[in-house]
């Protein structure tokens, strides 16, 4: 069903759901503006201090026209999860604004829709083995082995679902599946939303996807990575922003700039092909939006 914005209540929280570059951000402001709320970041690495230009996330001119919040909060080196972004988003959800919650992380919003099982976190040394392994095997040797409840619930082509799944089993002994069977209540049931999912068409994505990353490098996203050189660690969850790896190689001598600008625009286009497969499983309820010049 598509939702046209006059039809979106007032009276419930907002969640607009998507692949990356689709254009979210945009209509979450243009709501806020016109009926009131809080854009509140639903985007895993949106939340890191020290990209704000390679993740896209909103500009002060924009967080001047509405409340904005959980942007850029987080250190660049602190782990971030979903269980953190949990009790961040919980007290956003009671307060005096009604929460407009956009991003393109589908965890965050099944978790909060769906609840999210209360795992223990993992131990460095397993996360460090993780990331070993990873490095010289690749994240598939951590995939099969794996159980195939939890193989079919997540991501398989995502690295850091696999990652994340593999170390919940070694550490605790339990498949992801079955810490998921017990699952405690959600902090909002769907019925008490406006759930919107982006829906557009992947030809018309791909184009915005490389207009984008050059608008980026034209804001200095080429400066913000070399204030990153110094501090620069592949294991943190802060350098998965896409692009990030591809700049700081150039920097470091190992690619051009237009090789920098090719692998980063492939690696936008291949999760986004991956959100867009992930929300459609996941969110074939929710209301579709397709921008006008979609």
């Amino acid at each position: 069903m598509i939702l046209k914005l006059d039809d979106i209540p007032t009276d419930k929280p907002v969640l607009i759901a998507g692949p990356t570059a689709s254009g979210k951000s945009a209509l979450a402001l243009e709501i806020a503006e016109n009926s009131g709320g809080v854009i509140v970041n639903a985007d895993a690495i949106q939340v890191y201090a020290n990209w704000r230009v390679l993740t896209a996330r909103p500009s002060p001119s924009d967080e001047s026209r509405a409340p904005h919040a959980l942007y850029g909060h987080v250190p660049h080196d602190a782990a971030y999860s979903v269980g953190h972004w949990l009790r961040d988003v919980a007290p956003l959800l009671t307060g005096t604004e009604r929460p407009i919650i956009v991003g393109g992380t589908g965890l965050y919003f099944s978790a909060l829709t769906q609840g999210l099982a209360e795992i223990p976190p993992t131990p460095d040394a397993i996360r460090e083995e993780a990331n070993a392994r990873v490095a010289t095997e690749g994240f598939e040797s951590l995939l099969h082995e794996l159980d195939p409840d939890t193989t079919a619930r997540i991501d398989c082509l995502n690295p850091m679902r696999v990652q994340r799944a593999w170390e919940v089993m070694r550490a605790t002994g339990r498949p992801l599946a079955q810490w998921q069977d017990n699952t405690p209540p959600p902090l909002l049931s769907p019925s008490q939303t406006t759930p919107i999912l982006f829906d557009v068409d992947k030809d018309w994505l791909n184009a915005r996807i490389e207009r984008r990353f050059d608008l980026m490098l034209e804001q200095d996203a080429l400066e913000e990575a070399r204030a990153n050189l110094p501090d620069w660690d592949p294991g943190h969850l802060s350098a998965k922003a896409i692009g990030a790896p591809e700049l700081i190689a150039h920097l470091q001598g190992e690619l051009t700039l237009e090789q920098a600008r090719t692998q980063a625009t492939i690696a936008t286009r291949q999760f986004a092909k991956r959100q867009r497969t992930w929300f459609r499983s996941k969110m074939k309820t929710w209301f579709k939006h397709q921008p006008e010049s979609a």
